[in-house]
């Protein structure tokens, strides 16, 4: 196992060697270019050591966005060969080229820590400025594009949107959605730089891609998606992420004078209530929800714990929670899996069927961290720490062995360990 100081090396040498010029790509060869959530973790990782490049991550990252307010969950910032579905598979009418739907919008919460935390209070008070209405657009486009009916949920589309792409919360939903008979021909590259057996089934991503050219035939226009796609979810990782975004950029707000506070206020009070919705007495979990057969997906996940990043639920809840994931810490040996461990389809080794991702405790551990339930924060910190040091920082990680799975040099866990893991990082 290494120590602390190696760890933190390799942490900075892994993002300075995924950096490409202003943006950080995931890892080389899987990943090549800009993903929306990696480059929000990626950003509070280079704030500990290079302040100036942290903000230009997020700067390059909203040159995706489209007009309308939406930010893209891939960034092409430059041509690459190592990945699919690439640009001309998306077709997406942007320049930089993009993916057509988004990600959990981290950025208004990651851009109030990078903000309180600056060394460089200037530099960080004139780049949040600037990014504000760039955020404040794209919280505009959830709202009008995504909860058109004023509901407090927003509709997502596509399971990559969620960011737990193969989820069994999502099973029943993709197996509705049929596979496009003129479906292109296509090679993946994925299974070329991981073991097939940690990412999806071919199946999956048959559907994936017909859900694309859904998407396509829409001319991705968000309304009309809400009648032709057959998928159609409410995510957890989405909308708590979001209300916990639309509460900092709140903050932001009346930190900054912009006096969006009214409107934002009105997101609030329609999505916290409508979060609470998703609670599940019976199982002591908040479970996603199908849109399309108006019922809750009762399959517990990672992202089943983030009302209490969100904050909205009670505190009678979040005693609750803390009682299921102690649960859930007797059946592994590391938390948060991705995965029920006591559901059947739970697959330790399976990309998001299973296994740790550092990300997710991040925010879990936040949750129960403000809910005061300290000691379990602490073992979701310490668990990280303890499979980056068995295991290196990699995509993800096996909750009984602790093995490495999924991509290697990840930015987004190194990022993490420098933000947060690491033994005496705030927050």
């Amino acid at each position: 196992m290494q120590t602390r100081e190696s760890l933190d090396q390799e942490a900075i040498r892994i993002l300075r060697a995924n950096d490409r010029g202003g943006f950080t790509v995931p890892t080389a060869g899987l990943y090549p270019f800009q993903w929306l959530w990696d480059a929000g973790f990626t950003a509070l990782g280079w704030m500990r050591f290079d302040e100036a490049r942290a903000w230009q991550e997020l700067e390059l990252l909203f040159e995706g966005q489209w007009p309308g307010g939406m930010l893209p969950h891939i960034v092409f910032h430059r041509p690459e060969a190592t990945y699919f579905p690439g640009p001309d598979r998306w077709g997406a009418p942007h320049t930089p080229p993009t993916s057509g739907i988004t990600q959990p919008p981290v950025v208004a919460t990651f851009v109030r820590w990078m903000l309180e935390r600056a060394q460089d209070k200037a530099l960080a008070e004139e780049k949040t400025r600037a990014l504000y209405p760039k955020i404040l657009a794209y919280h505009r486009w959830f709202k009008r594009e995504r909860d058109p009916h004023d509901t407090g949920l927003m509709t997502t589309l596509h399971p990559w949107e969620t960011g737990a792409d193969n989820s069994p919360a999502w099973d029943e939903a993709l197996a509705r959605v049929p596979v496009d008979p003129h479906l292109p021909p296509y090679t993946r590259r994925d299974t070329s730089h991981v073991d097939p057996s940690q990412r999806p089934h071919k199946a999956e991503y048959d559907r994936f891609l017909s859900l694309l050219e859904v998407y396509k035939r829409a001319g991705y226009d968000q309304l009309r998606l809400h009648r032709e796609c057959p998928f159609r979810v409410v995510s957890l990782l989405i909308d708590c992420v979001l209300h916990r975004a639309n509460r900092d950029l709140l903050w932001l707000s009346r930190r900054f004078g912009f006096g969006d506070e009214a409107e934002i206020e009105g997101w609030l009070r329609a999505s916290g209530p409508a979060i609470e919705g998703l609670w599940d007495e019976e199982s002591g979990l908040y479970h996603n929800h199908d849109l399309v057969q108006d019922a809750p997906i009762r399959v517990g996940t990672n992202a089943s714990f983030l009302p209490l990043y969100a904050g909205t639920a009670s505190l009678e809840r979040a005693e609750r929670l803390a009682r299921t994931l102690e649960a859930w810490g007797r059946q592994v040996r590391y938390l948060v899996p991705s995965t029920d461990p006591a559901h059947p389809e739970f697959e330790p080794q399976r990309y998001w069927r299973g296994p740790v991702w550092a990300v997710v405790n991040r925010l879990v551990a936040t949750g129960f961290r403000e809910y005061g339930h300290l000691a379990l924060a602490e073992r979701l910190r310490q668990d990280t720490r303890e499979l980056a040091e068995l295991s290196g920082f990699s995509e993800y990680y096996h909750p009984v062995s602790g093995a490495g799975l999924g991509g290697g040099n990840f930015s987004w866990t190194a990022a993490t360990w420098l933000d947060w893991a690491a033994e005496g990082a705030d927050g």
